[in-house]
């Protein structure tokens, strides 16, 4: 069973002008995995946070995978790719390219998408679109690598 860190990144969720309405619906996609919720926690749009929140989760060794959950957008509060890549020490570029490609045939928009995946230690980190639709239709694309890429990811 993998153990999921979620990141929700959402400055309007932090300050109380909106609700976490997606959280539910994040449990459950991932107790479909099938994984367990190692931290649950939710920033600000700020690439400062977001950077420290991944460095602290792959350092305390609570997940095999991150997700994040919103900011991969063309808004100018959206930061979630620059600070994966400031922490991330491999890029695996396919993961958000597999989830574009797949997102395209259902949203134009799609291709304004900026998320990607990476590797900061023994952690796999990927960048999921804000709304919870958009994010179980995402992680949906790449679930059926994603327990192949923690197993490679693990071995020395």
């Amino acid at each position: 069973m993998l153990r999921i860190a979620l990141l929700v990144i959402s400055s309007k969720i932090v300050s109380g002008e909106e609700s976490d309405q997606g959280r539910d619906a994040l449990e459950r996609m991932v107790s479909e995995l099938p994984g367990t919720i190692a931290a649950y926690e939710i920033v600000p749009d700020d690439r400062k946070t977001i950077r420290d929140c991944l460095v602290r989760f792959c350092e305390e060794g609570i997940a095999d995978v991150i997700l994040t959950i919103g900011g991969t957008g063309v808004r100018p509060t959206d930061w979630a790719p620059e600070a994966t890549r400031d922490v991330i020490e491999k890029e695996i570029p396919g993961i958000g390219e597999a989830m574009r490609q797949e997102s395209l045939k259902k949203v134009r928009t799609a291709m304004l998408s900026r998320g990607t995946a990476g590797i900061r230690e023994a952690t796999l980190i990927v960048n999921l679109p804000g709304s919870p639709k958009g994010a179980r239709e995402n992680l949906a694309v790449i679930l059926p690598v994603l327990d192949h890429t923690v197993k490679k990811i693990k071995k020395t």
